[in-house]
């Protein structure tokens, strides 16, 4: 099982990676974070973004809930991955990264999350 500090690091050695964070999904805390910017203060407005497109998406689906596996959003700065990551005792966590977009594979990007979790769940 991976430590937060150690998810981090590893989100961090994606490719591309500038910034990166891994924030409690429901007060918008981080939990931990790494990089060149100043990511924090955007912690609570990103788990409300992913809550709001949640919600927003639960609206238009048959059933009435949807589960997001990743939210990516493509700015003139970079590539913004949101990964939600349901930990059995922790609660809900975000793993955020933000990618350069011109040195980043965002389905290499995606990949790695996907094996950082398994990891972080392990």
């Amino acid at each position: 099982m991976l430590a937060l500090d150690d998810c981090l690091l590893s989100v961090m050695d994606i490719p591309g990676a500038l910034d990166a964070l891994v924030l409690d999904h429901l007060s918008g805390t981080v939990m931990a974070s790494g990089g060149r910017g100043e990511v924090e203060k955007s912690a609570p407005a990103l788990g409300e973004t992913l809550r709001v497109a949640m919600d927003a998406l639960a609206g238009c689906s048959e059933r009435g809930t949807v589960r997001i596996d990743d939210m990516i959003v493509v700015t003139d700065d970079g590539y913004h991955l949101l990964h939600p990551v349901e930990m059995p005792f922790d609660g809900p966590l975000v793993i955020y990264v933000r990618l350069d977009l011109r040195r980043a594979n965002l389905a290499l990007a995606r990949h790695h999350m996907q094996a950082i979790t398994g990891q972080l769940r392990a």
